[in-house]
């Protein structure tokens, strides 16, 4: 085990049944995949974290402003993009990724559900299409936040007004992206684009999710982290995408390190309907099994794993992760890492030892170490700290006028400071825990 946090990885934080994730690529250079920052998470007693807050005052910042380099949105529901309005107005987002499915719903479909956060994100998408197209048309450069990729096949995509936007703004299925907010990171960070296809484009939301694995890469290829990300995609399109990747050999776009378990540990993934009776497809575990890399994780963005399923409960299922427990080396749920009574994010880093979740005892050992003080800022260990110390806050350890003014090292000796009670030994996970 390294002696310092990873400066390249991912966060899943603690927001329950919802996703928000952020990849680190450097401090330079921040993704957040989707946000589900509700009001709730402001509230002292509650476990889920304010990941707008606390996102912010990690990020660098660029002309005096917090700057996010890009916000990918798989699909509009509310717990994939609530606080996305908060963090627009707050923060400047270089690029925004979207799918076709937006333009589906605004113009094609005047019945179709938003919250306010989705409406806000397709009138700031819809804003930077027409800022693109001009730039192209005036050749000039794009300006800063006003980026956006349109991600995905739509077969009716001439009648939206992305459909003549420069190629290079326009991305399908089967292409691999090197570049965000127009920066290339190739050797670093690549985004395969899986999902969502021409096929399913009037389907059901969570149907149309964008679906990507994103590689990252500290040195040469060894040094690797492989995450899948399906959003909400049930079984019919994922099964679609292990087949048609296969056919095509595209294998090495189906392997992880960690796989983001889809709709929340939903048991749609591997359970449907069968002549009227609830079937478990093991093709689909087999094939997860079969793409996992040595000591690939599961991971659930949701809250606690229920001690039995009811009908017409919503996710996560007991059914599906005891199937994910069967099939993958390890499964941690969000919302129960280390503990339910005071979760902390689910941090994968990856350096020159491969690809890891980070344990408790590494940020303990980093938030003491003087070479971690004096090296700068680490962005991957600021997230993680950041979201760490406010667990501890809402557990009653760590008070509001602590954490206001504390950089994210300060955050996590705090948070080993609250745990120990003194000089002892942690009692319990720090930071990123421990298997259960």
């Amino acid at each position: 085990m390294t002696t310092d946090i990873p400066q390249l990885g991912l966060v899943f934080w603690p927001v329950g049944s919802g996703d928000s994730s952020t990849i680190v690529v450097d401090d330079d250079t921040l993704v957040q995949v989707d946000l589900n920052d509700r009001a709730n998470a402001d509230s002292d007693e509650t476990p889920e974290v304010p990941v707008v807050d606390l996102l912010l005052e990690t990020l660098p910042i660029v002309n005096g402003q917090p700057f996010l380099s890009a916000f990918v949105l798989t699909h509009a529901d509310q717990d994939h993009c609530s606080g996305f309005s908060d963090l627009l107005e707050k923060a400047t987002i270089g690029e925004l990724w979207a799918t076709p499915r937006m333009w589906r719903e605004l113009d094609g479909d005047p019945d179709a559900t938003l919250c306010d956060d989705a409406k806000a994100f397709h009138d700031e998408v819809r804003r930077r299409v027409e800022a693109v197209k001009k730039a192209h048309h005036d050749g000039t450069d794009i300006a800063p936040g006003d980026r956006v990729l349109v991600v995905g096949y739509d077969i009716d995509e001439e009648k939206f007004d992305y459909h003549d936007l420069p190629d290079e703004h326009l991305l399908k299925p089967g292409m691999s992206v090197f570049s965000i907010n127009g920066v290339d990171h190739s050797g670093r960070f690549e985004a395969f684009i899986h999902a969502p296809f021409k096929d399913d484009a009037a389907g059901a939301r969570n149907d149309t999710s964008l679906s990507l694995q994103v590689t990252l890469t500290d040195g040469d290829s060894s040094h690797q982290a492989k995450v899948l990300l399906f959003g909400d995609l049930a079984y019919d399109t994922i099964m679609k995408i292990f087949e048609y990747s296969e056919a095509h050999d595209r294998e090495e776009y189906l392997e992880w390190d960690l796989l983001l378990a889809p709709h929340h540990c939903s048991k749609s993934v591997m359970y449907i309907i069968e002549d009227g009776k609830e079937t478990l497809k093991t093709d689909i575990l087999e094939s997860f099994e079969k793409h996992a890399r040595e000591g690939a994780v599961i991971v659930a963005s949701s809250a606690a794993i229920p001690s039995s399923d009811e009908v017409g409960q919503n996710p996560p299922h007991k059914k599906a992760a005891d199937r994910y427990k069967e099939y993958a080396d390890r499964f941690i749920c969000t919302m129960e890492w280390p503990t339910a009574e005071d979760p902390s994010p689910v941090v994968l880093g990856v350096d020159t030892t491969g690809a890891k979740i980070v344990e408790d005892q590494l940020v303990e050992h980093s938030a003491k170490s003087i070479e971690f003080a004096k090296s700068g800022p680490h962005r991957l260990a600021e997230v993680a700290a950041a979201a760490t110390a406010a667990g501890r806050y809402a557990a009653g350890a760590i008070t509001a006028a602590e954490t206001a003014s504390m950089t994210g090292p300060e955050r996590v000796q705090a948070a080993v400071a609250a745990d120990r009670g003194a000089e002892e030994a942690p009692s319990t996970a720090v930071g990123f825990g421990r298997d259960r």
